[in-house]
């Protein structure tokens, strides 16, 4: 399962890559920080799931699942990982067909297994 990561946080890009090094199936298929960004490599790079983030660089998450809602089909599986988890963004997100949305600060350990659960549902 080829897996997009759209971050801002340097620091949390790392993190998250050896995270996705340490599962069996799961490659990553590229790194971004921008909502520019992360509509281009959705649309030019095969990837399974996007790890999004809210806030980025330049634009927003919200942004990227508005672009990926107009091309439901084929869509990959959004893992919303963010330090906002506000209500009225979780139900924004899910509205917008997030699969998932976790917090940074108190679900990182979640993550593992909410991507080794989308690898098996590939399976």
């Amino acid at each position: 399962m080829r897996v997009l990561l759209v971050e801002d946080s340097s620091k949390l890009q790392e993190r998250l890559r050896e995270t996705l090094d340490g599962l069996p199936g799961v490659e990553l298929a590229g790194t971004v920080d921008t909502e520019t960004a992360a509509v281009e490599a959705i649309r030019h790079e095969r990837c399974d799931a996007v790890i999004l983030d809210l806030h980025l660089r330049r634009g927003t998450g919200f942004g990227v699942l508005r672009e990926l809602a107009r091309h439901a089909s084929g869509a990959p599986v959004v893992v919303v990982f963010t330090n906002y988890d506000l209500p009225e963004y979780r139900r924004m997100a899910l509205s917008l067909g997030v699969r998932h949305f976790l917090d940074k600060a108190r679900e990182y350990e979640r993550l593992p297994g909410v991507l080794e659960e989308l690898r098996d549902d590939r399976a």
